[in-house]
């Protein structure tokens, strides 16, 4: 039977908590760790530089519509793309993702990139191997995200057998236990130190909870149905009449901004009316601020917006 979307976003909520420490993701999360092979990692579920997924997710970012960040990211493409590991260092970069991490379109992109590249081919490896529980198909999926499933897999099918011969809640108890084993004696200290993963799931083995029914508690995060219902947007329904602009990151867009561009436009100041508030727009209304002796700050609120007949 297959999972329920409840199911599918429980597993992945307990991978998130592996990956940053929070059930719904930190899409924003850059992370750099001395002695990671996988080199600059990055996102809800850490896609890393060395793999040459990063320039995936990016470029997939770059091609959405209304990725804010696109043109400030898609100079790095190339880089990434041939794994320039001094990228790990390149603190700009480190910023921009990070921006781009509180855009929704780089959360649409990520949640629609994870699925393809980890949940989909977790979830056809669980089917493959007639492994119908919920709690397989986490363990199943946090392996590909983590790495090395085939691996161990195919270690625990020839010590033990495939899960049709040995059952498959005993053949996952025995994959868990055999890539707890694994990653414990892993040359790379930092391995070592993700024995927690197994550990998890070996307290979920330990309580019977296949299905993955809530409430769960995965290393001290609750995760129950009020927080699977994604990431927060901080976006106010209150319809408001007029905004303050200014440079933000990401940047802000609309009418109201393309509007703001066109008067400056009228009055002489060249510019773009692309209804994007970047640091040019930003320019030109310091300067219209300077000139008709308003406070200089580059924001276009009440005064600002009056002075240019948009109140």
């Amino acid at each position: 039977m297959p999972l329920t979307d409840l199911q599918k976003r429980t597993a992945q909520a307990i991978v998130n908590v592996f990956e940053t420490g929070s059930p719904a993701g930190d899409y924003a999360a850059v992370t750099v760790l001395p002695g990671d092979g996988g080199h600059l990692t990055y996102g809800r579920a850490q896609t890393t530089l060395a793999s040459g997924n990063l320039h995936l997710l990016i470029e997939a970012y770059c091609a959405a519509p209304d990725a804010a960040l696109a043109d400030e990211l898609r100079p790095y493409l190339p880089r990434m793309r041939a794994v320039d590991l001094a990228l790990d260092h390149d603190l700009r970069l480190h910023g921009l993702l990070e921006q781009a991490g509180r855009d929704p379109a780089m959360r649409d992109v990520q949640d629609a990139f994870f699925d393809r590249v980890f949940w989909t081919p977790a979830a056809r490896a669980a089917r493959d191997l007639g492994l119908v529980d919920p709690l397989a198909a986490a363990v199943v999926y946090d392996s590909k995200v983590h790495g090395s499933w085939t691996l161990v897999r195919n270690r625990v099918t020839a010590e033990r057998g495939r899960p049709d011969a040995l059952g498959g809640r005993a053949w996952i108890d025995a994959y868990v236990r055999a890539r707890r084993r694994w990653l414990a004696e892993h040359l790379n200290r930092l391995l070592r130190r993700t024995v927690y993963r197994m550990d998890a799931f070996r307290t979920l083995l330990e309580a019977r909870n296949w299905a993955l029914e809530l409430p769960i508690t995965v290393r001290g995060c609750l995760i129950d149905a009020s927080v699977l219902g994604g990431p927060a947007l901080r976006v106010s329904a209150e319809a408001l009449d007029q905004r303050a602009l200014h440079l933000s990151y990401p940047p802000m867009t609309g009418a109201d901004v393309e509007a703001l561009q066109r008067a400056l436009i009228a009055r002489g100041y060249g510019l773009s009316a692309d209804g994007i508030f970047g640091p040019r727009t930003e320019g030109r209304v310091r300067e219209f601020q300077v000139a008709h002796g308003l406070v200089a700050d580059g924001i276009a609120g009440p005064a600002t917006l009056a002075s240019l007949g948009l109140a």
